[in-house]
């Protein structure tokens, strides 16, 4: 896991990364909660990746309130919450092809969404990873 290490332990700007690790969910999840991050999990292999289903997955994910609206603006809104009392949150995203491939316009906007959150300076650090293939995405680069 040294891409994934190196990122909880500081080594690595928080950010928006294609990583490759092919471990298992839980061990992943065991890794960024013992450095004292927050971890989620997102699996797009689940739907037939559209817009609605990654909004609601992520909002589950990350434990967004009932009054999440599950939309672009609502996502922002809420990602500003996350994380208190953590060093940080990691968002692993597994099958995030789908909606690139399905909904590229919807994937811009997530990235773009999600981006905003990695780069804003909230006292939490916060970074995602898309894990897998996929299509190339300018601006991302790998954790590997």
């Amino acid at each position: 896991m040294s891409g994934l290490a190196g990122l909880v332990a500081g080594h690595q700007e928080p950010g928006i990364y294609q990583w490759h690790g092919a471990f298992d969910v839980a061990d992943v999840q065991h890794t960024v909660e013992h450095a004292g991050y927050g971890f989620a999990h997102v699996d797009g292999w689940l739907g037939s990746g559209t817009k609605a289903e990654f909004l609601a997955a992520v909002g589950q994910a990350l434990g967004f309130p009932d009054y999440y609206g599950q939309n672009f603006d609502a996502l922002a809104d809420c990602l500003h919450d996350i994380g208190a009392g953590q060093a940080g949150v990691i968002l692993l995203w597994d099958g995030w092809s789908t909606l690139a491939r399905e909904d590229e316009k919807a994937f811009g906007i997530a990235l773009s969404v999600l981006g905003s959150r990695v780069n804003a300076d909230r006292g939490v650090l916060f970074s995602v990873l898309l894990r897998g293939e996929g299509p190339d995405v300018a601006g991302v680069t790998s954790l590997d």
